[in-house]
Order: C-alpha cells, then structure tokens, then sequence
C-alpha cells in the first residue's frame, strides 16, 4: 500500500450505497474498503491501516452505534462518520455526544462527506 493511500472502510449492508460511497472515495482518490456489516470489518484484521470508517447505524446484527462504542472501549481513535436513512430530530446530536466525528443523512452529500474527510481522515 501506497504510504499516501489513507483507507477508508465504508459499512453498510444496502449494497447500491456501498457501492456508491466507494466509488466517491476512490475517484477522490482514497482506498475505500468495504463491509456489509459491522461484524465483517472487525473480522477482516484491517482496522490498524485504516484511517476513518464510515457506518451506517441501522444493520442487521452489530448496528453502527454498537460499533462506535466498541471501538470508543477498546480505546480505538479511528474517526467514525455515522450515516442512517432513518434520522431522528436529535439523531446528530447524539450520535456526535457518543464520539462519532460526523453524522450525514442517506443520500449522503457528497462533498460534504469528501470535506469531513479531508479534514479528519487524511
């Protein structure tokens, strides 16, 4: 892996997302790793190169905020950037009090995604 390459995992099981947030990533020139779940990434062995994860919250078995708080006990500082399709009027609110560095609503504003990004991840 290139030493300038900052991987990104992106989370999520809807697969037209996964796949769209990828290919963001990769034309602004980030290795973006992708996961259909939660479980997934952690089994994959690839958080320590990985500088920022993207999550949905709502998956089938470990939701995004389960692993949030995972990797905020295991003393993890990878940033977290929460997405959800479902928000509610304080979802930013709490998601951010729980550690995550952003919050975006599905669809996912783009730039505003690749800014974060740039800002936190890189």
């Amino acid at each position: 892996m290139n030493v300038e390459t900052r991987t990104i995992a992106v989370i999520d099981d809807d697969l037209r997302v996964l796949e769209s947030l990828v290919n963001l990533l990769a034309s602004f020139g980030y290795e973006a790793d992708s996961y259909t779940s939660a479980e997934q990434f952690l089994g994959s062995n690839r958080l320590s190169t990985t500088s920022c994860i993207i999550t949905d919250v709502e998956m089938r078995q470990m939701s995004g905020l389960d692993l949030l708080q995972h990797l905020k006990g295991s003393d993890c500082a990878v940033p977290v950037i929460i997405i959800t399709g479902k928000p509610s009027p304080r979802s930013e609110t709490f998601y951010l009090e729980k550690g995550a560095i952003g919050f975006f609503r599905k669809p996912v504003d783009g730039d505003a995604l690749l800014e974060l990004i740039g800002l936190v991840c890189s």
